[in-house]
């Protein structure tokens, strides 16, 4: 069991039968004598991905989650689905359309992530902060281009596009950040 003083960025609790990450936590201390201090929250249910607001009185007990992170590997697309193996034990598991459309851009055959397993099943995928990709198809360079505010569209080999300087040619090799699919630099 959690308490609320246990209560931070990040922490994962089980509330209503499914696991939860706290993304804000507040303690507000009371104006009344006597009275508890209150535990405000946001949270996302990591199975739903819905967004909660939660108020807690200090002292209030959340149950702990079964919830693992473990080290796995994109094996590969299965139509609209995605297959990826735990690197510990060696399991496989497969993961949903909605959400593997949203992780696929950024994904080679053996990419490293992170996988959430709640209660044996994997409900989420994290990827590394960044990936190198290449470029399959831009515009052709642009004489006397230098690194400035003009960007041009790429198209990268799993089909994302993104704004790169235009200095770039086709197969070159880019980083790209997975959070919001950002050109970073040459790879």
């Amino acid at each position: 069991m959690l308490t609320t003083s246990d209560f931070k960025k990040g922490l994962i609790f089980q509330l209503d039968g499914a696991p939860c990450i706290l993304v804000d936590v507040q303690f507000q201390s009371p104006s009344a004598r006597g009275a508890n201090t209150m535990v405000k929250t946001r949270y996302r249910n990591m199975i739903s991905g819905q967004v909660f607001d939660k108020t807690f009185r200090s002292g209030d007990k959340v149950d702990e989650a079964d919830f693992e992170r473990h080290k796995g590997q994109f094996l590969y697309a299965d139509g609209a689905r995605g297959v990826f193996m735990d690197l510990e034990t060696y399991d496989q598991f497969e993961m949903e359309e909605e959400s593997f459309a949203l992780v696929s851009p950024f994904l080679l055959d053996g990419t490293e992530v992170q996988l959430g397993l709640f209660e044996g099943r994997m409900i989420n995928v994290d990827l590394p902060m960044t990936v190198e990709l290449t470029v399959t198809e831009t515009p052709p360079v642009m004489k006397n281009a230098t690194a400035t505010a003009e960007t041009k569209e790429a198209i990268l080999e799993t089909g994302l596009k993104i704004r790169v300087p235009p200095y770039l040619e086709t197969g070159e090799r880019v980083k790209v950040d997975t959070r919001d699919s950002r050109f970073i630099s040459r790879a």
